[in-house]
């Protein structure tokens, strides 16, 4: 009886230190976004951005740098968010849309990694040099920044809010979710992939994703 009662206890206290830290993902990510997002130059003035016009803006920038080095760290979190979505429409009619959905938003989220890899942490290493070396690294930057050769796989990356959407049509499906959590969610999702130079539509994307997922976040951490 007290080998189960242990037992028992230990269970409940895993599960607590599970549900604490899927809600601190659910958190956290929206907030990383934000900032990411946020840090970017020219915010309210945005134009498309070419590969040329993306390397002069990461050129010794440190706050893009710093929001990328986030972003990067943040995959961790999404694969956690991705995971529960697919939990919590397990054992019911839309679990097919958690599971597939969440292959596909995994997915997404190593591109993403790559990507962020690739393109953005380089550029800080690449900071560290003279400008005249800088400048003599231009074709090759271009050609990372024009994505050539396997670098073409980052165009991926729109697998990451494509297999949110489908988890979310499952949870606006089940109920799992609160409606106005799963809707704003959605719209989120959809504008978060915006391409390079309006970010302010990404950071309003963000922002509408942490309206929905903060208080989904508390509420696990609380339990309720």
């Amino acid at each position: 009886m007290k080998v189960e009662l242990v037992m028992n206890n230990i269970h409940n206290q895993i599960d607590a230190v599970k549900r604490t830290g899927i809600g601190i993902s659910f958190i956290l990510f929206p907030l990383i976004f934000i900032f990411a997002f946020g840090g970017h130059p020219n915010l309210f003035n945005p134009s498309f951005l070419g590969p040329a016009e993306l390397i002069q803006r990461a050129h010794n920038n440190f706050m893009l740098h710093f929001g990328h080095a986030l972003v990067t760290l943040c995959t961790g979190l999404l694969v956690v968010v991705a995971l529960h979505f697919n939990n919590i429409l397990k054992n019911t009619s839309n679990e097919w849309w958690g599971f597939i959905g969440g292959v596909i938003a995994i997915l997404g989220v190593l591109i993403l990694a790559v990507d962020k890899g690739a393109l953005c942490l380089t550029m800080s290493a690449i900071d560290t040099i003279h400008e005249g070396e800088f400048i003599n690294m231009t074709p090759g930057l271009l050609a990372m920044f024009e994505k050539k050769g396997w670098l073409i796989l980052i165009n991926g990356l729109m697998l990451l809010p494509l297999g949110f959407i489908i988890q979310t049509i499952g949870l606006l499906k089940s109920n799992s979710l609160a409606k106005w959590q799963s809707i704003l969610f959605l719209i989120g999702v959809l504008f978060i992939g915006t391409p390079d130079g309006v970010e302010i539509i990404n950071l309003t994307a963000a922002i509408l994703m942490a309206i929905a997922l903060i208080p989904y976040g508390v509420n696990l951490i609380r339990n309720k």
